[in-house]
């Protein structure tokens, strides 16, 4: 029988089959932050069950951390009460912790990958919806909620029902300035928010096997935003280059045994898919969002879609915008770059590559928000830290950020910021502030001129 991808992973994870119903699978790694784990520590412990594989599971401060003056006690006391509960059941239950201060700490999708945590044909899941970040690996990997985390904690397993299988393929050229954010909000704004619910999808087509490591994390990070369970990419020799000599990674003849087994997870040739879909490269160019979610996109030289329904109208107000305008021009104040979507080196080079020499518009308030403390090494070894201050963009330390108003990086009511995060619900990143998602070059690009712009004609 001819399999997915998919198919291969999970059916390697199955413990077992409930007849007529759904499935007991094994969960490989499985990550933990401050926000969704408090109450399922204490549920274990109102039963009186203990953890029962404390070595499968990572756990790092993240959604709540200040990013300035981390060495400092955290004044916001809801946050400074979630993480000190995590230090201590983190202590309690000998569970790995980076938490404020150590050299690994960062957002949750940002280290494990950097530490070789993550690794192909894995299951591995987080009290967080963008744990599908880690099917960049070829890994099974989803958010799930507060009592499946004390399912997992209880049992390393999780009892659930198969999703279908979904498979989108990109092939072609892209065009100058298209980069992996660019293609994933194109992907969602095309099919929709709700193309991928009750599928785990797979990226496949010559663009994804282009992309590198961390453009392939991007993609799947947002598999979440058009409905799906989570996103996978097959492993492949960047994969492999990617994962090799990590922290955590297998070593030496352990790490070829693992390669090879990994060369198998591709999908076999004639495998049938629940839903497919095909797009060319071509089609896609920068994009930003003009909506309250990540569906509402467009190429930033194209106009708003004509409004159809009373959700739209809603969105549109909202956002204080019009349809059949374009956004070519709007006055922009705020540009955060971070979250688990695009806060990696990469990212920040590429910023870096396109500020060099120039400053920020007077009227901006831009944020560099690197997603870990290696992150914050690698930007000051390359040289980053003063391409960024000389453009007059303020660096934080690692932390979920500007991402979602769960800490003290809020954006003003009204404001509009233009953000490499993954979301642009009402409220986001504060009451009443105004998202549009775009990638880190397009955030750059308008982070200079104060205003979104095209900016593709200026690229090399």
């Amino acid at each position: 029988m001819k399999k997915t991808l998919f198919d291969k992973v999970w059916d390697a994870h199955v413990v077992e089959t409930i007849p007529n119903g759904p499935q007991i699978l094994y969960i490989d790694k499985h990550l933990i932050h401050e926000v969704t784990s408090p109450q399922a520590f204490s549920e274990l412990e109102s039963r009186g069950i203990s953890l029962f594989r404390p070595e499968q599971i990572v756990a790092t401060a993240d959604h709540n951390t200040p990013t300035k003056d981390q060495y400092l006690p955290i004044k916001d006391e809801m946050s400074r009460k979630q993480i000190d509960e995590l230090t201590a059941n983190c202590s309690k239950h000998n569970i790995t912790f980076y938490g404020l201060g150590h050299k690994y700490n960062g957002i949750v999708h940002v280290i494990a990958p950097e530490l070789g945590i993550t690794q192909p044909g894995m299951t591995i899941v987080c009290g967080d919806s963008h744990t599908s970040t880690h099917g960049a690996f070829g890994a099974i990997a989803f958010g799930i909620g507060t009592s499946q985390v004390a399912q997992v904690f209880a049992s390393q397993c999780l009892l659930l029902e198969k999703p279908k299988s979904l498979r989108v393929n990109v092939n072609g050229t892209l065009k100058k300035g298209v980069t992996p954010k660019d293609v994933i909000l194109y992907i969602i704004a095309k099919l929709g928010t709700n193309s991928g619910t009750g599928y785990f999808c797979e990226y496949a087509g010559n663009v994804f096997e282009e992309m590198s490591m961390e453009g392939r994390m991007t993609v799947c990070n947002m598999s979440i935003e058009m409905g799906a369970r989570g996103g996978l990419i097959a492993p492949d020799d960047t994969t492999y280059a990617y994962v090799q000599g990590r922290e955590f990674a297998p070593k030496g003849e352990e790490f070829e045994k693992k390669k090879a087994y990994w060369n198998s997870l591709r999908t076999d040739e004639g495998a049938v898919f629940d839903q497919e879909y095909f797009i060319a490269a071509e089609e896609i160019g920068p994009m930003i969002t003009y909506g309250t979610n990540p569906g509402m996109g467009i190429r930033i030289t194209d106009a708003i879609p004509q409004s159809v329904d009373a959700s739209s109208d809603k969105a549109l107000a909202y956002m204080g915008f019009t349809d059949k305008n374009t956004l070519i021009g709007q006055p922009i104040n705020y540009v955060f770059i971070g979250s688990c979507t695009n806060s990696r080196i990469e990212d920040f080079r590429a910023v870096a590559d396109y500020i060099k020499g120039k400053t920020k518009a007077d009227n901006i308030t831009a944020l560099i928000v690197p997603g870990s403390q290696q992150v914050v090494k690698q930007i000051e070894e390359e040289g980053l830290t003063e391409i960024f201050a000389e453009a007059g963009f303020e660096i934080r330390e690692p932390g979920c950020s500007a991402c979602l108003a769960m800490n003290e990086d809020k954006i003003p009511a009204g404001e509009y910021c233009v953000s490499t995060s993954n979301r642009n619900f009402e409220g986001r990143q504060g009451p009443g502030a105004r998202t549009i998602l775009a990638s880190p070059l397009t955030a750059a690009a308008i982070a200079i001129e104060g205003k979104i712009i095209d900016y593709t004609p200026n690229l090399n």
